[in-house]
């Protein structure tokens, strides 16, 4: 089926081009072709996607656009969880492959983004850049296209209604400023540059990952890490190597899944990002991960921001940029609760919390001292590279063992040692919190502004 959303998109973008048809057309076809590919992947369960996108539409049309974003949110999630939980420990425990709730994941983020977009819209003051936010209610067809297109349906990734909207109208700079990226030398470049060649280097990139994944996945099953024979006879430095090789092995298959969902949306004309400094278009405004940056980071928040990337995005617009206190726990909270009703969830995040505000105590505590010269700066990445893939293993593992027995048992076998160890990173090398940094930031902007002023006040009075 992704192949046929695949060879569909290139259709789509060939002729259904803006240039030769109606946004009408385009959303209708692009809804209708969704609603096809989920009754075919998902049968009847389809219709979840349908009703969750209709139940929430009623919301936004009764309820003002004040608390319009609160209400969605918690019925829209309040919908995924039940569905969630109804798979988990009614049907089938431990369904680990895709599933009708993948879809609702993504619908959920939509349906959430394009309220808190609207909403924002409305307020000015809560100050989030324009091209977040919307100023009007979208029609019946703009929100179940948004939702349920044949591009997203099967596996996102989620995307700003407002850049959606503009794809479909073609016009990708209405609410953008990426007429001077096109720009380079002075040279004019074209605003519906091609996609193939980044089409063709995601897909060489699935292919990678794909045969990668079939080649190592079953060499080196994470299910050995709670073995009881590997535990008792397996030195600890290996089982540390075993658990970041394993750990490892899991990786391909969600940057199969991912890249070839970006590669879709990208054969259909969506994901244009500008030009980058050299005059070549970009293909990442919906990308969902950057590989390298993944298996080369030197720390967990760069972990976090370049894995699915949408998500982290949605996860920061809704919840963390809002959340007065802790809204490092808030933002793993609501995460854990998206992902789905497996215990294995949410120890994984609140593990991250935990390993999370240690690694910034220790970025705004050590790393000063690492960055007098070269050398001292490339033994810390070593460093902080290997433990962040080892604490990225250990946070992830309940995620894919999914049960508390033998999550918490991975755990004993270890002692818990990364859960102690941050625990008191984090209380002897404390951070002030988020949102008293911003105070201190505020004073150093205020002079700029009252300069600014003062010189426009004299010109005023030259004139």
């Amino acid at each position: 089926m992704f192949l046929c959303a695949l060879l569909t998109a290139v259709w789509f973008r060939l002729y259904l081009h803006p240039s030769k048809t109606s946004p009408f057309v385009r959303h209708v076809v692009a809804t209708l072709l969704g609603i096809y590919f989920a009754l075919f992947c998902f049968g009847w369960y389809a219709l979840h996607f349908l009703l969750q996108s209709g139940i929430t539409y009623g919301i936004m049309i009764l309820t003002g656009v004040e608390h319009m974003h609160k209400y969605c949110l918690v019925v829209a999630l309040g919908y995924l969880s039940f569905c969630q939980i109804t798979r988990v420990y009614v049907f089938d425990y431990g369904m680990y492959s895709a599933d009708f709730t993948g879809p609702m994941m993504v619908i959920t983020q939509k349906i959430t983004s394009v309220a808190f977009e609207i909403h924002d819209g409305e307020d000015e003051a809560l100050g989030f850049c324009s091209g977040c936010c919307s100023r009007r209610m979208p029609s019946l067809l703009e929100y179940f296209s948004y939702n349920c297109n044949f591009m997203g349906i099967l596996a996102g990734p989620t995307c700003s209604y407002n850049d959606y909207i503009a794809f479909i109208e073609g016009t990708p700079y209405r609410h953008r400023d990426l007429e001077n990226k096109g720009k380079v030398n002075g040279k004019s470049r074209l605003n519906d540059p091609s996609p193939n060649t980044e089409v063709i280097r995601k897909l060489a990139t699935c292919f990678i990952s794909l045969l990668v994944f079939l080649s190592v996945c079953k060499v080196c099953p994470v299910e050995r890490n709670v073995d009881d024979d590997f535990i008792a006879t397996t030195p600890f430095y290996a089982q540390v190597v075993y658990l970041y090789l394993s750990m490892l092995t899991t990786r391909p298959k969600y940057y199969f899944v991912w890249t070839l969902a970006d590669a879709i949306n990208n054969a259909a004309g969506f994901g244009f990002n500008g030009y980058d400094s050299n005059g070549l278009p970009q293909w990442d405004l919906i990308s969902n991960l950057r590989i390298m940056n993944i298996e080369l980071a030197t720390s967990f928040k760069v972990f976090l921001d370049n894995w699915n990337i949408q998500t982290a995005h949605w996860l920061k617009r809704v919840c963390y940029e809002r959340c007065p206190y802790n809204p490092t726990a808030a933002t793993f909270l609501l995460s854990a609760m998206w992902h789905g009703a497996y215990p294995g969830y949410y120890l994984t995040f609140l593990t991250g919390i935990v390993i999370t505000l240690a690694a910034r105590a220790v970025r705004h505590n050590v790393r000063p001292y690492f960055m007098g010269s070269p050398t001292l700066k490339f033994v810390y990445d070593v460093i902080t590279w290997a433990a962040t893939q080892i604490a990225i293993c250990y946070t992830v593992i309940p995620f894919v063992l999914l049960s508390v027995g033998p999550s918490l048992k991975f755990y004993r076998s270890w002692y818990f040692c990364i859960h102690i160890g941050c625990i008191l990173l984090a209380i002897a090398l404390p951070v002030k919190p988020r949102h008293l940094r911003l105070k201190e930031q505020q004073p150093a902007v205020q002079p700029s502004l009252e300069s600014t002023d003062s010189n426009s006040n004299q010109k005023q009075k030259a004139t």
